[in-house]
């Protein structure tokens, strides 16, 4: 293990020895008991009623036809961005092998009992019910091709996920915070396009997995705030590199087995349609720089080599603002007609990318 990566893990180690990963972190997760389950809001196709959960009992009022028809007024561009989100959700168990080489709070044995691994055990468990809910909807929605929405989840497992330092505690930490304010800002503003369009089943169930990845970017947060008080200097220069990489998307390696840039066609839709645009990621940076209270380092508590990083991760949102301002001007400006893709998974129909 790298020197550097040895001293970060000492660190965030010492945040499982000293309690505060068990006082701090593991309230964060909801108790399996307290917890929404897919079936909670789904049509139930039980033969009897009996044994069914009170949260059961509203989705059991809803026939498949019911789903449908609500579902039926959902556009394309719409059920684009739902699908490129489920197909992230769905490559769940890379994301806990990443999650797992971490150093400092692996789960070396599997079932280990140490907080952190119990962290990581939870937040998979939580996050396994987000694919779960979102392919049984679309799959009962009968608006997608499940077939080729099925061989993208295939290919992206395949393909696995690029990460800058993956077995780095501080990137690991800096990485999640944004990962899942990204996830919660996607599936929120797909929840109010499914309200939007009159599919209240769907919005609700976006709202649901928006509520989850809240909930998570808050641990994530915690931590990497945490670190920051321990240590602002390995901190902040690890906050730069990460940004100077750009936060790599989970399913940037995703494809459906013809379209080799299917991630970039993905997320140009969810640009368009406000899913998740440039403007989230510049108002994420912001977000965190603030939260973590980077400007706020005191020289003495950073190396030059950390002066020099948080001067950049602080210049960073004005320079996305304008980076933001003058691709606007150079589409308006070019006024080209709209540009469309095929997506395999709304049965090749052509889906405006950018207008």
């Amino acid at each position: 293990m790298p020197a550097q990566e040895q001293a970060e893990a000492e660190v965030v180690r010492s945040l499982g020895l000293s309690g505060w990963v068990e006082e701090q972190l593991l309230p964060l997760l909801t108790p399996v008991d307290d917890a929404w389950q897919p079936s909670d809001l789904l049509p139930c196709f039980s033969l009897s009623a009996a044994g069914l959960s009170a949260e059961q009992q509203p989705s059991m009022m809803m026939t498949t036809e019911e789903l449908q028809a609500q579902a039926s007024g959902v556009p394309d561009d719409v059920l684009v961005c739902l699908v490129g989100n489920m197909v992230t959700e769905e490559a769940l168990p890379t994301y806990m092998c990443m999650g797992n080489r971490v150093a400092g709070y692996r789960d070396d044995t599997g079932c280990s009992d140490l907080p952190w691994a119990r962290w990581i055990r939870g937040w998979t468990a939580e996050e396994n019910r987000h694919g779960d809910l979102l392919n049984r909807y679309l799959y009962l929605s009968g608006r997608v091709d499940m077939r080729q929405v099925e061989r993208t989840v295939h290919h992206l497992l395949r393909n696995g996920m690029q990460m800058l330092r993956p077995s780095s505690p501080y990137h690991n930490a800096i990485y999640g915070s944004f990962q899942e304010r990204a996830t919660f800002i996607s599936h929120a503003h797909t929840a109010k396009q499914a309200a939007r369009h009159g599919d209240r089943c769907l919005a609700k169930i976006c709202g649901v997995v928006a509520a989850d990845e809240k909930r998570h970017e808050t641990a994530y947060t915690k931590v990497a705030a945490k670190v920051f008080e321990l240590d602002p200097d390995g901190m902040v220069q690890a906050l730069a590199a990460v940004l100077r990489d750009k936060i790599t998307m989970p399913g940037q390696l995703m494809t459906d087995g013809r379209d080799a840039d299917l991630f970039e066609h993905f997320s140009a839709v969810a640009q368009r349609t406000g899913v998740y645009t440039a403007r989230d990621y510049g108002d994420m940076v912001e977000h965190f720089v603030r939260r973590w209270k980077v400007a706020d380092l005191g020289g003495g508590q950073l190396s030059g080599e950390g002066r020099r990083a948080q001067e950049y991760v602080c210049g960073l949102p004005r320079k996305i603002r304008r980076v933001e301002e003058l691709a606007h001007d150079r589409v308006i400006k070019a006024a080209k007609e709209p540009e469309f893709a095929r997506f395999s998974w709304v049965f090749d129909r052509p889906v405006c990318i950018r207008s």
